[in-house]
């Protein structure tokens, strides 16, 4: 499931496939492929597996890893006792430390065999092509892959304890990991090259925390504005867990430890850091809000007094938030996604098919001295509609003597062919919505291989009616419109186009010499 290395591979080999082998064949396969990674990136929830700190010490072990320490990815779904299990199978001589500290000399020079086992958590270190917010399914494939650096993190008290209030004193002793080589590689573990340690006070720890909180938040919602179908349960717990009274004790504690003044006075230095802890708070009640949002349209009713409840006291945290620390607006990241449908999602149809008319071969040829005619063929052509305006003018063009409706619908009964009456309502409903709108739809086009109207009926209906023939044929030399651009037609067939629309050479106006005799029609393709 590393699709992200699977694409940079498929990359190079589009290049050779298009540039050196020209296998274009090799080549579509390929890029279906990619395409397929592409959509399984955004789509599918991959699981994370755990690292784990693992140390080899005494003298009872081989030289390469005697007393080292490897990171070990574990596999999906796999919990540390599980792994611990798994790797004491491996030395089932060797006793398991309990603590996570380093060993003094005595028990690395001992004859036993000692090992320590700990998780630790992955560095993110972001590839640099991402130098703008992008959506956290893409980002987690690299919380978990692509990493050389792990930190385990074991708190510390100094000083006085506090019963009241545990987080004034509580510090993290950060130990930080580096491997020789990022994981996974052509090894699931690494050896450690580098160690060093961090201290975290109480405050920088604080301000850690309502990160990660916020960060928390927010993934989520990006998650369930993504896929409306995620269950709501982790949602629901994230959010109460928050804003209900009994467990929000977290950011309460950080007013009484640190936005006291007898702290500010001790600690002049950390006055900015409190200010960002304060904004962090500000921030929480935006993200919060959004989740609630989203959480009242999936709730179901059995879960609404529930919601209810939750309601209710994110309107007291909010308040109480906003009148000490400020409103913060909800980022427009998420405002986007809420407001805006996928470009995929927008029709591109300006009016139902019902009501849309198919589009006429004489309508886009009229309008051809301002939009060139593309070759027709039996998909779907941009044609725009003409006001009416374009039509009468043209029509006058052509017959400037208009007969009254009676007489038009007196020759409408008569006329012979069936598909002329068809179209004739089409045509009606074209006038009527051209009207309405002067967009360009996305219309069906007549098939051009229909059956031709013979060319004797085509010239009475434009002599006695003096109205000109909707017809894809072109005029016949009794009649001289303005010139047009008519619309060629692509054909792959193996016969001509004219046997295909029924009609011979000779009843093309204005044709070159015919071409020589040739043994079979295909020559002619």
């Amino acid at each position: 499931q590393m699709w992200e290395e699977a694409i940079a591979l498929g990359k190079e080999l589009a290049e050779q496939y298009e540039n050196e082998m020209f296998d274009y064949e090799q080549l579509s396969e390929l890029l279906r492929k990619q395409a397929q990674f592409y959509e399984n990136i955004v789509k599918v929830i991959r699981p994370k597996p755990d690292y784990f700190a693992v140390g080899y010490y005494g003298q009872g072990f081989p030289t390469f890893i005697r007393n080292k320490v490897f990171i070990y990815r574990g596999k999906e779904y796999e919990r540390r006792e599980d792994f611990e299990a798994r790797l004491l199978t491996q030395f089932p001589n060797a006793e398991k430390m309990k603590t996570t500290s380093p060993p003094g000399d005595d028990i690395k020079n001992s004859s036993g065999q000692y090992i320590q086992c700990f998780t630790v958590k992955p560095k993110l270190d972001l590839p640099s092509k991402f130098h703008r917010p992008v959506s956290e399914q893409i980002v987690s494939f690299y919380r978990v892959n692509e990493v050389q650096r792990f930190e385990y993190s074991r708190p510390v008290r100094k000083g006085e304890k506090n019963p009241d209030n545990e987080f004034a004193n509580m510090w993290i002793e950060r130990t930080i990991y580096v491997t020789a080589y990022k994981l996974p590689g052509i090894l699931r573990w690494f050896e450690v090259k580098s160690v060093f340690m961090v201290e975290i006070s109480p405050l920088e720890n604080a301000i850690e925390t309502m990160q990660l909180t916020n960060d928390k938040i927010n993934n989520m919602v990006q998650q369930h504005l993504n896929d409306p179908n995620l269950p709501i349960n982790p949602l629901s717990m994230l959010l109460n867990g928050i804003v209900d009274p009994a467990v929000m004790g977290g950011f309460a504690n950080y007013e009484k430890a640190f936005f006291t003044e007898k702290y500010m006075h001790e600690h002049p230095e950390d006055h900015d850091k409190i200010e960002k802890l304060k904004d962090l708070i500000a921030w929480q009640i935006p993200f919060l809000a959004e989740g609630i949002r989203i959480h009242g349209e999936k709730v179901t009713e059995a879960l609404r007094p529930f919601h209810e409840r939750m309601e209710a006291c994110f309107r007291q945290l909010k308040d109480k938030v906003e009148k000490q620390y400020g409103v913060r607006a909800v980022p427009s990241s998420l405002d986007d996604r809420r407001g805006s449908r996928p470009r995929s999602m927008v029709r591109s149809f300006t009016m139902p098919s019902s009501s849309r008319p198919l589009s006429v071969a004489s309508v886009s040829s009229i309008s051809s001295d301002s939009t060139p005619s593309r070759p027709g063929s039996d998909g779907f052509v941009l044609e725009p509609l003409l006001p009416k305006k374009m039509h009468s003018r043209s029509q006058d063009k052509l017959d400037k003597d208009d007969l009254d409706k009676d007489k038009k619908e007196k020759k409408k009964e008569k006329r012979n062919s069936k598909h002329q009456e068809i179209f004739d309502k089409e045509f009606k409903s074209t006038d009527i919505s051209l009207q309405q709108s002067e967009a360009v739809i996305l219309s069906e086009t007549i098939s051009p291989l229909r059956p031709q109207r013979p060319k004797s009926q085509v010239i009475n209906v434009m002599s006695s009616e003096r109205r000109f023939s909707v017809s894809p044929s072109p005029p016949s030399s009794q009649v001289t419109p303005p010139p047009i651009t008519p619309r060629t037609k692509l054909s792959f067939s193996i016969q001509s186009n004219l046997e295909l629309n029924g009609m011979s050479s000779s009843d093309i106006p204005d044709v070159p010499p015919p071409l020589p005799l040739k043994g079979s029609m295909a020559d002619y393709g």
